[in-house]
């Protein structure tokens, strides 16, 4: 069974850091042909795309608000992906969540739609 499950959130001061890690266990095109990607969900508002890894090539797209300060990465080692974020605002307080879906190209890769798996969440607050 495919399963994605996040760990790191917790309360920053702004202008902090934290590190979110996904840890992933499941069918072979998880690690193969897939995207691994978080988003972000705030108190009445839609979920939305930070940031995406193609799993086998590493290339990364982030979201405009989150460009610069956070870094998305993978360790195949240890089949998981992180996202670093540094520079916190308290506008980046939200329930993060990793999901993963196969073979999305770019232009697709911040639609929520496009993953078919995802993880419980995590919560991020950032106080002012």
């Amino acid at each position: 069974q495919v399963q994605l499950v996040e760990s790191g959130g917790g309360l920053v001061q702004a202008g902090g850091s934290l590190r979110l890690s996904c840890a992933a266990s499941g069918s072979e095109w998880l690690f193969s042909g897939s995207n691994m990607a978080w988003f972000r969900q705030a108190p009445g508002k839609e979920r939305d795309f930070v940031a995406t890894i193609v799993w086998s090539l590493g290339t990364t797209y982030y979201a405009d608000s989150v460009k610069g300060r956070f870094t998305i990465s993978r360790d195949s080692a240890k089949n998981s992906v992180y996202l670093q974020m540094n520079s916190l605002k308290p506008e980046d307080t939200a329930v993060y969540y990793c999901a993963a879906g196969p073979g999305i190209g770019p232009f697709h890769a911040p639609s929520a739609t496009q993953y078919t798996i995802w993880g419980q969440g995590t919560q991020v607050t950032v106080s002012s």
